[in-house]
């Protein structure tokens, strides 16, 4: 995921080419396909962009369904599937070349008071004890695979601080468990939407990642086909994604060649501001029998 913020933000400021129908272009990574955040992000705005500024959303639930081409654009056709009193709800489909490659509904809430409780974040080093992503790769060299090595070097618009970094330097198998914190790498507009545009892009950076850590492997271990199946995004609370965000991520269970993750998103003050969950494919290569899923 290579880019400058003013990349991503580009990224996620999608061209109206008719009533309810968006059109995104993708940041140039690199890699083969599209990420999956940005697809997240850009049909989240999407969605928001037929609804009442006044009503933000709280929750999406998307499918990724074929890998998107970077070198194309990206239609985003909207569904105003209803629009209630407190509540409305969207429909998303994404299309490249022909055909449907990602579909989400977004339900949007009218801010209310209510009870409040939350469970505690996490107790982690604070991200100014942790090195950076590219500083940790460079100080790690060769005891971190060169593909990880590679990952965690690139300049990317998101700024990533592992705590874990030891499960990167061995095949060894450990909890699965891994914190990170994360933040835009510079200060973002003051719209709530494009923040929570950010949040969204990064709550797939790595996730489905987690879901390998009790196996010693990463989805950047060759032995290992991976690909986000589906995602879950609650908004709870209020925040800035270029302030720092811990993203606490868990792997419940893996079986028949998928993984499943979930995460909670807290401020550096302990508020839990967002909730996420993934299904995604984790196939050993050993098994392949074609390149398709």
């Amino acid at each position: 995921m290579t880019g400058s913020v003013d990349e991503l933000l580009a990224c996620l400021d999608l061209a109206p080419l008719d009533d309810d129908l968006f059109r995104g272009q993708s940041i140039q990574t690199g890699w083969f396909r599209v990420f999956g955040g940005q697809v997240l992000g850009q049909a989240l705005v999407a969605a928001s962009r037929t609804v009442d500024g006044s009503r933000p959303p709280h929750s999406l639930h998307a499918y990724f369904i074929f890998g998107g081409d970077p070198t194309g654009p990206i239609d985003y056709a909207v569904e105003r599937i209803r629009d209630g009193r407190s509540f409305a709800t969207r429909r998303v489909v994404a299309h490249q070349h022909g055909r449907a490659i990602f579909a989400m509904s977004a339900s949007f809430h009218d801010e209310e008071e209510g009870v409040f409780h939350q469970v505690a974040m996490p107790e982690v080093p604070p991200p100014e004890a942790l090195s950076d992503a590219p500083t940790l790769a460079a100080e790690a060299g060769p005891s971190i695979p060169v593909a990880m090595r590679a990952y965690l070097g690139r300049k990317t618009p998101i700024e990533l601080r592992p705590v874990e970094v030891q499960r990167y330097m061995s095949r060894e198998p450990r909890e699965p468990r891994f914190h990170v914190w994360f933040r835009a790498g510079s200060r973002l507009p003051n719209d709530p939407a494009v923040h929570r545009a950010v949040l969204a892009y990064a709550s797939d950076l790595m996730l489905l990642d987690a879901t390998l850590i009790p196996h010693g492997r990463t989805v950047f271990d060759p032995t290992i086909q991976s690909a986000s199946l589906d995602h879950a995004l609650w908004f709870h609370r209020a925040f800035r994604a270029d302030e720092w965000l811990l993203y606490a991520q868990e792997s419940p269970t893996a079986s028949g060649a998928r993984g499943f993750a979930r995460g909670s998103i807290f401020t550096q003050d302990g508020r839990l501001v967002a909730s996420v969950a993934q299904e995604g494919l984790i196939r050993p290569i050993e098994e392949i029998a074609t390149p398709a899923r």
